[in-house]
């Protein structure tokens, strides 16, 4: 601890953004570059050292908080990134992309502002990476064993590299053209630039691990003989199923899910179309979903001009503060958080229907209406009591020329055959069933992130792709000293 004093002497100070009106007109990460250095040593500071520190039990990761805290403090950068990678293979990622759990957790939030954790994170992997702390690890010798992993997003990367490293011979299968998941073509541009992701893959290359693009298992390449080609078998493919909304007028045009919005956008950025055949340019857009998709949705809406950019979300405005009787510390408390692309709506006046900066809280969509051609012109919304149910004389008219989806996703997407192929057992919910070790009912054939879990955050992503390569190391080696942060079944902290 190297300021006893600095949490009662130094004021929360977050990583600055750049002003609206300028980071609108780009692309670029929203956050004013070079500007978190100067603060983090002094933010790190503000971590107490406590006893029993709950922000390694509110991270799914187990990360060493205190102690990177206390390296940055100290400005010791190299035993700080080591300390950091020994739990988190990307940190740059979450640093950048998770909502901070361990934030919530921090003991310093009880009655204060929490420590920046996140800012603290992204600090010491941008300078890990900026010093060269975190060279290539490739392993001293082969096993002999082979793995083949299904899907590069956060799970399916952390489990590549851990068994890359543990010596097995790792190739990753990705169905799209370009590596990465849901950080390639789901996370804007403006969230985390690709250059991160870029980096870090050519980190894999170096240690070994074989990349397979423009792959479909179950299509492309038979799921039997995948299964018969590697010694096991990681199913990392995400939840890509996504949630539909069944109301009059659904088959309209220009309704759209999420995700089939987002990575047209970041095709352009990626230099493949110099617009997208999507874009919501000089339209009324409405998004309907108030989680982070959503906020993605509308962040792009805004830097493609769109006329207005509503966003309907079905649960009540939370309050700024923690409600103790419900949501008790340390469990991460549902509250008004204004994002980036929030910031952006509520300045630009984006969307002058709505409560606050661009949304419409406690607001369910009850049809959409069209014009004579069959595309989208309207939403027709109601509002809604605390259980959800319609409030008589409440309805309401938005003007509608694209619609976005933004619900959620159920599971596994089946359509390419992998699942039905492999025969691996489901949960009712539409997930892959496993066992307290990952493995499915099938041989040698183990599942992981959220096409087991379901829809969860990115440090729960890459903290079942640590716990699923540890359980593969194991059945191909007998044993395993790779560390296992979590068990299948575990869940955040909740009341």
């Amino acid at each position: 601890m190297a300021d006893p004093k600095g949490f009662m002497t130094t004021p929360r100070q977050e990583w600055p953004r750049r002003p609206v009106e300028e980071r609108v007109r780009d692309w670029d990460e929203v956050y004013v570059p070079g500007a978190l250095l100067p603060i983090i040593s002094k933010q790190a500071d503000r971590c107490m050292d406590c006893g029993v520190p709950f922000c390694h039990d509110a991270c799914p990761l187990g990360n060493l908080i205190p102690e990177w805290n206390d390296l940055v403090s100290r400005e010791d950068w190299r035993a700080a990134s080591d300390r950091l990678h020994a739990t988190n293979n990307f940190p740059e990622f979450t640093g950048r992309l998770c909502p901070a759990p361990c934030e919530a957790g921090c003991v310093l939030a009880i009655n204060q502002p929490a420590v920046t954790i996140k800012n603290v994170e992204c600090a010491i992997a941008d300078r890990a990476w900026a010093e060269g702390f975190a060279p290539p690890m490739p392993p001293e010798r082969l096993s002999g064993r082979t793995v083949a992993v299904i899907g590069s997003g956060p799970t399916g990367l952390a489990a590549a590299q851990q068994l890359t490293r543990a010596g097995h011979t790792v190739a990753v299968y990705e169905r799209d053209d370009r590596l990465g998941g849901l950080m390639r073509y789901g996370i804007p541009e403006f969230k985390m630039e690709k250059a991160h992701l870029e980096r870090r893959l050519r980190q894999m290359r170096a240690e070994g691990t074989k990349f397979r693009t423009s792959v479909v298992v179950g299509r492309d390449v038979r799921a039997a003989e995948l299964r018969a080609r590697y010694d096991a078998v990681v199913i990392a493919t995400g939840a890509t199923a996504w949630r539909e909304l069944p109301v009059t007028g659904r088959e309209l045009e220009g309704i759209h899910q999420a995700m089939e919005y987002l990575p047209l956008a970041n095709r352009v950025c990626e230099g493949d179309l110099a617009q997208s055949p999507m874009s919501a340019a000089g339209k009324h857009v409405v998004i309907v979903g108030g989680g982070d998709t959503g906020a993605d949705c509308l962040g792009t809406a805004l830097r493609e001009r769109a006329a207005s950019v509503t966003q309907l979300d079905i649960y009540a405005q939370p309050g700024e503060e923690r409600d103790e009787d419900l949501e008790p510390w340390p469990t991460y408390p549902k509250l008004y958080r204004l994002s980036a692309a929030h910031e952006e709506a509520r300045d630009l006046e984006a969307a002058p229907a709505a409560d606050a900066d661009a949304r419409l809280f406690a607001a369910s969509t009850l049809r959409f209406e069209g014009d004579g051609s069959g595309h989208v012109r309207s939403l027709h919304l109601v509002a809604v009591d605390a259980a959800r149910q319609p409030m008589p004389g409440t309805g309401r008219t938005l003007p509608a020329d694209m619609v976005l989806l933004a619900l959620g996703f159920s599971g596994p997407d089946r359509e390419d055959g992998l699942i039905d192929q492999l025969g691996v057992a489901m949960e009712p919910r539409g997930t892959i069933s496993r066992d307290p070790g990952f493995a499915t009912n099938v041989p040698g054939v183990f599942a992981a992130g959220d096409a087991a879990r379901g829809q969860s955050l990115i440090v729960w992503a890459i903290a079942e792709g640590r716990a699923v390569a540890a359980a593969v190391d194991r059945y191909l080696a007998g044993s395993s000293r790779l560390p296992s942060p979590i068990a299948p079944h575990d869940r955040p902290m909740t009341v």
